[in-house]
């Protein structure tokens, strides 16, 4: 985590080629990353915006915009595959489960807002991203070293 955050908040140099051109997608570089992303993922029980956006960056060079919105129908439909097994081996806690579902379209819906605003400044949300990841490897760090 804390070298895919230094290659974020490094900055991408100038993309070479027309504007909007897309980047050819190197599919088994891509199955690597996604390979050990999920591999992280499972371990440590963490994905969505800390690992799967920062892979889809280094693995695509899309906008970072366009990664976390890829990220989030990816993680929401794996993700919805197993939120329905837990359900019916009746391992859900519903009256929490819904609170957060009710937290989570309130925040989801503000969250996007802000992203799309922020990914109109140049860098801005890729640098913040690269923030995060550092503030959460480190205390992933903290924790393990306790």
């Amino acid at each position: 985590m804390l070298f895919v955050a230094a290659m974020m908040l490094r900055g991408r140099k100038a993309a070479s080629g027309p504007v909007g051109a897309e980047r050819p997608v190197n599919l088994w570089r891509l199955g690597q990353i996604g390979l050990g992303v999920g591999s992280l993922s499972g371990f440590y029980g963490i994905g969505g915006g800390f690992l799967v956006v920062p892979g889809l960056i280094l693995g695509t060079g899309m906008p970072t915009i366009a990664a976390i919105g890829s990220a989030l129908v990816a993680v929401g439909v794996f993700g919805a595959t197993t939120a329905l097994n837990y359900a019916a081996s009746g391992l859900v806690d519903w009256p929490v489960a819904l609170l957060f579902i009710a937290g989570g379209i309130g925040g989801g819906w503000i969250g996007a807002r802000l992203a799309k605003r922020l990914s109109a400044q140049r860098q801005t949300l890729t640098r913040l991203l690269g923030c995060m990841l550092v503030v959460v490897s480190g205390y992933m760090l903290y924790r393990s070293l306790k």
